[in-house]
């Protein structure tokens, strides 16, 4: 054979043919709206012509070959079916086929946390072993309307009162305060932790009533207040505090009288009726020898009353006899 014979044969891609190599195409964004799902499409090419052996598909969050895993899939020598290994919070799933070069991954019920940079990665394993990852990755946008997560009122210096507010949205919304507080400004400070979070400060509460929260962006809006009353000083303030606290300790005494007024009550009508319907005191005949008594008494006299009574402590009856 010629020497280009053999480079012929040595060369594994028809004459004319472009060599293949390893690259994933991924699209630079992917934008969807919370609660709803997302597909974040990845496909490759490999210079290994009709790979069939055992090969395993992965996501990753955040950044690429160090970020956490997501979604971990393996396939068979020769299966075209993925087995799932991973699937974070049950809520990732691969649509594509990795057989034919197609990583394709679905991410159900969005949540706003579930924004940042996703990444796809094949490995092949047996007699081939290579691998190959996306170095930027695709950005997932999760949109939602204004949530406000948080309102409230904080004491600050002085005896002064601050409130706080807290919202989150995509686009991340603008707050506003109004109240009775005119002349206060409020001002929005990005969450450095969560970008999709902000929130806004009204750093003195000069008057009591009625503050409220507004939270805007391009999808809609969402309100939450929140009130304040202070007890202000007066001349007589203790002698009131002193009044109030002497009346609420009237009611007290009332209400335990009440309550043990009915306590009594039950316990009289309880002992009223065991008296009544008890047989330890009833009137009976003596017990006798005699079969006929009323020839044994005379006409008109009438047979001894027998009473009974349990005396606490005692195990014997006393019995009185009354004529």
């Amino acid at each position: 054979l010629s020497a280009h014979s053999k480079l012929g044969l040595m060369c594994p891609w028809p004459a004319g043919a472009p060599e293949q190599r390893w690259s994933m195409q991924v699209p630079a964004e992917v934008s969807a709206e919370a609660g709803d799902a997302a597909m974040l499409p990845c496909t490759f090419t490999h210079p290994h012509r009709h790979y069939d052996g055992p090969l395993t598909v992965i996501w990753r969050a955040g950044e690429p070959y160090a970020g956490p895993q997501v979604f971990r899939c393996t396939a068979a020598r020769g299966s075209e079916l993925c087995q799932t290994a991973l699937s974070l919070h049950g809520r990732f799933r691969l649509l594509g086929n990795p057989r034919r070069n197609d990583l394709s991954l679905r991410v159900e019920r969005l949540a706003l946390a579930d924004s940042g940079r996703y990444f796809c990665r094949v490995e092949f394993a047996g007699d081939t072993h290579d691998r190959y990852e996306s170095r930027h990755g695709v950005r997932l946008r999760v949109t939602a309307a204004p949530r406000i997560v948080n309102i409230s009122v904080l004491p600050g210096p002085s005896h002064a009162f601050r409130a706080l507010c807290t919202a989150e949205g995509e686009p991340p919304p603008a707050l506003s305060w109004s109240g009775p507080a005119l002349g206060n400004s409020s001002a929005a400070v990005r969450d450095q932790g969560r970008g999709y979070q902000v929130t806004a400060e009204l750093p003195a509460l000069t008057r009591d009533g009625r503050y409220t929260c507004t939270a805007a962006n391009s999808l809609g809006h969402a309100e939450a207040s929140v009130y304040l009353f202070r007890f202000h000083g007066a001349p007589g303030g203790a002698s009131t505090l002193a009044l109030l606290l002497a009346a609420l300790g009237l009611k007290a005494l009332l209400l335990l009288g009440v309550l043990g007024a009915r306590a009594t009550r039950r316990r009289l009508a309880k002992h009223w009726m065991v008296s009544q319907f008890s047989p330890a005191c009833r009137s009976q005949a003596q017990e006798s020898n005699y079969e006929n008594l009323n020839q044994m008494n005379p006409p008109g006299h009438q047979l001894p009353r027998v009473c009974r009574e349990e005396l606490l402590g005692h195990h014997q009856p006393v019995v009185h006899h009354e004529k």
